[in-house]
C-alpha cells in the first residue's frame, strides 16, 4: 500500500519509547509532521533524534508535557493548537493484587489511561470535525476484554477506553473524522520486560523467560511470542490514512490472536 501522510500533523502521546515511539517513527516515515510527547524534555529530545537518525527526511519535533494532568494537557494544546492525527498512546500498567489496590492508585490509573485521552480528544476533535477530516486513535489492549488477574485496575481502564472511543466516534458521525481503538496484544517493550522479570524472575535468559511468560501468563496467544512494537505501528499508520476512511467506532485487534472471540 502507498500511504502518504504528507501535510498532516500527528501527535503521539507517551512516544519516547516502546509502542508510542514505534508509532511516531512509522507516521514520520509515512510523511506526517510528527510531534513526540513525554514528560521529560531530555527523553523527548532523545526520541526525536532517534527518529531523525533513522529517517533523515522526517519532519519531527517534541513537546514535553504531562498530559495526564489537566494543566499539562492545556499547555500542550496551547503550543500545538491543530492536530490532524491524534494517537492517545500514553498508558501505565503494573502487577498488583486487586484486593490491595487503594483508591489513590485506582484514580492514578484512570487519570493516565482514560482521562489523558479524553482531554486531548475533547480539545482536538472539534477542529477535525469543522475541517471535515481527521483521525483519533487510542491504543488499548487485549486486557480491555480479557481482564488480567494480576492487573485488574489496568484492564478496567482499558475497557473504559473502548467505551470512550466509541462515544467520541458517535459524536463525530458524518463529519469525515474517524475515531478508533487499537487492541494491542502482549508486546515486547521495556515495561513488559520488567513485568516478565517480576512474574518469572531474573535468573533465566530472555528467550526462556519470554517463553515461560507466554506459556504461563498469556497462553491464549496464537502467535506464541511477544508482538514487536513496529507491528502495532503498522496498523496505526494504516488507520491514520485515507485508506481507512470507512473504519470508525471500532476496536481493531493486533493482538496475536490473544482474544479468544470473533469480535472483541
Amino acid at each position: 500500500m502507498d500511504i502518504d501522510l504528507t501535510g498532516r500533523t500527528a501527535l503521539v502521546t507517551g512516544s519516547t519509547q516502546g509502542i508510542g515511539h514505534a508509532i511516531a517513527t512509522g507516521l514520520a516515515r509515512a510523511g506526517a509532521d510528527v510531534v513526540v510527547n513525554g514528560r521529560d524534555q531530555g527523553r523527548v529530545d532523545a526520541a526525536v533524534q532517534r527518529i531523525r537518525d533513522a529517517h533523515p527526511q522526517a519532519r519531527v519535533r517534541g513537546i514535553a508535557a504531562d498530559v495526564a494532568d489537566a494543566d499539562g494537557a492545556a499547555a500542550l494544546v496551547a503550543e500545538l493548537p491543530r492536530v490532524d492525527v491524534l494517537v492517545n498512546n500514553l498508558g501505565i500498567f503494573g502487577a498488583a493484587p486487586v484486593l490491595e489496590i487503594d483508591d489513590d492508585e485506582w484514580r492514578r490509573y484512570f487519570e493516565v489511561n482514560v482521562l489523558a485521552g479524553v482531554r486531548l480528544t475533547r480539545a482536538y476533535l472539534p477542529g477535525m470535525m469543522e475541517r471535515g477530516s481527521g483521525r483519533v486513535l487510542s491504543i488499548s489492549s487485549d486486557s480491555s476484554v480479557v481482564t488480567p488477574v494480576e492487573m485488574v485496575h489496568y484492564g478496567v481502564t482499558k475497557t473504559a477506553q473502548l467505551a470512550v472511543t466509541r462515544g467520541f466516534a458517535k459524536a463525530a458521525a458524518g463529519t469525515g473524522v474517524t475515531v478508533n481503538s487499537v487492541l494491542a496484544g502482549p508486546t515486547h517493550t521495556g515495561g513488559v520486560e520488567d513485568l516478565v522479570t517480576e512474574l518469572i524472575g531474573d535468573d533465566l535468559p530472555w528467550d526462556e523467560a519470554q517463553r515461560r511468560f507466554m506459556t504461563e501468563h498469556r497462553p491464549q496467544s496464537l502467535l506464541q511470542r511477544l508482538i514487536e512494537p513496529e507491528e502495532i505501528a503498522n496498523l496505526v499508520v494504516y488507520l491514520s490514512s485515507d485508506l481507512a476512511s470507512a473504519t470508525t467506532g471500532g476496536a481493531l485487534r493486533v493482538d496475536g490472536g490473544y482474544v479468544d472471540s470473533i469480535l472483541p
